[in-house]
């Protein structure tokens, strides 16, 4: 089973992050159904378009790498491999955090919207530090569970487009912003509630780790 997770997990993540990619990087952000419905209501500023680049390189870098960092098996047969892919990996939420909060003052559905994605950026941020400052005290333990709520909060990518869809689906494109409201809330509070459950059966379990 946890094979499996670690496979679904990776998959979904590889393919968000090539969407976002291909949908921002390559095409463009002007061409992304979010940006055009912002364009309807405001102006976005060069700035804006710079943050949305940084946000997107950052934010997939770490999508890509998390399933590996987070590893067991990769991690016994390749630890120095995955010292190098974690810092990249916190690099990338340096710059994601850092990108998103400004980016949460221009979401979609007003000052709910924004107080959801900063919430994200701001946890994003924490949990990562706390990440960082467990590993260099050397509580491994501890690091690993705060990187399992960390990626937990990475997956928000991945979980803001699969809600996203089953609004889309279930109320129409109609209404979008009251869908997109909630799912600023919605791609990331389930995801920490799974990562503290997924945190406590294992770490009963003796490990708090993906295997591969």
């Amino acid at each position: 089973m946890r094979k499996g997770l670690w496979m679904t997990m990776t998959i979904l993540a590889f393919a968000i992050a090539g969407y976002g990619i291909v949908q921002y990087l390559v095409l463009g952000a002007d061409s992304a159904g979010f940006v055009q419905e912002k364009l309807l209501k405001i102006k976005l500023n060069s700035l804006w378009y710079t943050m949305i680049a940084i946000h997107v390189m950052a934010s997939v870098t770490s999508l890509m790498l998390g399933p590996f960092t987070l590893s067991s098996k990769f991690r016994a047969k390749h630890l120095n491999r995955h010292r190098i892919m974690g810092r990249i990996y916190l690099t990338g939420i340096l710059f994601g955090c850092g990108t998103g909060v400004y980016l949460a003052f221009y979401a979609t559905g007003g000052i709910v919207s924004t107080f959801g994605f900063g919430s994200l950026s701001i946890l994003w941020f924490y949990t990562a530090y706390q990440a960082l400052r467990n590993i260099l005290g050397k509580r491994v333990e501890s690091h690993r569970r705060w990187m399992i709520r960390n990626y937990a909060l990475t997956l928000a990518a991945v979980t803001l487009r699969l809600w996203l869809l089953i609004f889309v689906l279930v109320f129409g494109e109609e209404r979008f912003e009251w869908s997109y409201t909630i799912i600023s809330w919605l791609s990331w509070v389930p995801n920490l509630l799974l990562a503290e459950c997924f945190i406590k059966k294992w770490a009963e379990a003796g490990s708090m780790s993906i295997s591969s």
